[in-house]
């Protein structure tokens, strides 16, 4: 009875005839080709593509800058962990040779000396005390505004201080000696 129910059909396709003809108006059929054969797309597409794409670029930006931010973070505490450890490793040790491990306030104790040993060059670097060598500095740099197209003409006033300079340097030089 019901076996040839149960039963696969070698074909399972069924094909239904329309028997209303379809008449499309010719703006349509017109609208339709001229889209089929542009490989544009619309402006409001485009546009609609874009700015997906933006968000999506700006997400991805976001993401990695986050992540960025969370790799910096731990490589810090690692490194700070480390130095720390090595800190303690050379306090204990006691270690006192040249290859030692500074501590934190003995490294700012020797950039505060260095600082101040920059500040001392920078106060005997002033040429208040060479007066010969500030006023022929000046005439150069005067020279040099006044003659702003023809600097040759200058040379006067540079071999002055030429000369100004290596009377200073001779006197340091006696003063070394």
């Amino acid at each position: 009875m019901g076996a040839s129910q149960s039963k696969s059909s070698e074909t399972d396709e069924h094909v239904f005839a329309n028997e209303t003809p379809i008449s499309l108006s010719p703006n349509i059929v017109n609208q339709l080709s001229d889209r089929l054969e542009s490989s544009e797309t619309s402006s409001e597409r485009q546009s609609s593509l874009d700015a997906h794409i933006r968000s999506r670029i700006q997400s991805e930006i976001e993401i990695l800058k986050q992540e960025e931010d969370r790799i910096r973070q731990e490589i810090e505490l690692t490194l700070e962990k480390e130095n720390l450890d090595r800190e303690k490793g050379a306090s204990q040790d006691g270690s006192g040779g040249t290859g030692r491990i500074l501590s934190s306030v003995e490294l700012r104790g020797d950039l505060e000396e260095i600082r101040s040993k920059v500040d001392r060059y920078q106060s005997r670097k002033n040429l208040s005390e060479f007066p010969e060598v500030k006023s022929t500095a000046e005439a150069v740099v005067l020279c040099y505004r006044t003659h702003p197209s023809t600097p040759l003409d200058c040379w006067n006033e540079v071999a002055q201080f030429k000369n100004s300079v290596a009377r200073v340097e001779q006197q340091h030089f006696r003063t070394l000696q």
